[in-house]
């Protein structure tokens, strides 16, 4: 399996920066996050720090994982290893000859990626925080709750959308980390 480090850099507006693959390498045409395969005895982070100084011309400073998922391609397996490089310091330009662009992460159409990128976008595209509650006991206690299976939930409609109850007004509302006490 080939082990890939990928850099996720968002700028100050919200976009998310891409480079496109050149002609000849696998995938060719398609638009990917920055990035590369891990040398021999490399950390996850000392190859994307070394990827993103010879594709960008940048210092990754800082990094966060966002998520690694194994692929299959039919010539090859990779595990993909996406990180959110929280600083870097230099302004990224392309020094391979790869076309950059940035794009707003709504606007980013998966199918102009390769397939393993998918799940990287959709994990971009996910809240930063998850409340995970006993939904049955927040609604003992009169919460207003989403639940994964909204056929489940009398109050809710057949599209998922909360209907009215008629209480919900008075209902108290706990914002993700509080308790209710």
């Amino acid at each position: 399996m080939i082990e890939v480090a990928a850099g996720i850099l968002i700028d100050q507006r919200g976009r998310v920066l891409l480079m496109q693959r050149l002609p000849g390498k696998h995938l060719a045409g398609l638009w990917e996050f920055p990035g590369g395969k891990l040398e021999p005895g490399e950390t996850i982070e000392q190859a994307l720090v070394r990827e993103l100084d010879e594709e960008l011309d940048i210092e990754a400073l800082g990094s966060e994982p966002l998520i690694s998922l194994p692929w299959r391609y039919p010539e090859k397996t990779v595990r993909l290893h996406a990180l959110r490089v929280t600083k870097w310091r230099g302004e990224p330009r392309a020094r391979e000859g790869h076309p950059l662009r940035w794009s707003a992460l709504p606007e980013i159409k998966v199918v102009t990626m390769p397939p393993a990128d998918a799940p990287i976008v959709t994990a971009l595209r996910l809240p930063a925080y998850h409340a995970i509650v006993d939904a049955g006991a927040a609604l003992a206690h009169g919460l207003v709750v989403a639940t994964a299976n909204a056929g489940s939930d009398p109050r809710r409609s057949q599209s998922g959308r909360a209907r009215r109850t008629g209480d919900e007004s008075r209902a108290p509302r706990i914002a993700a980390g509080q308790s209710r006490r």
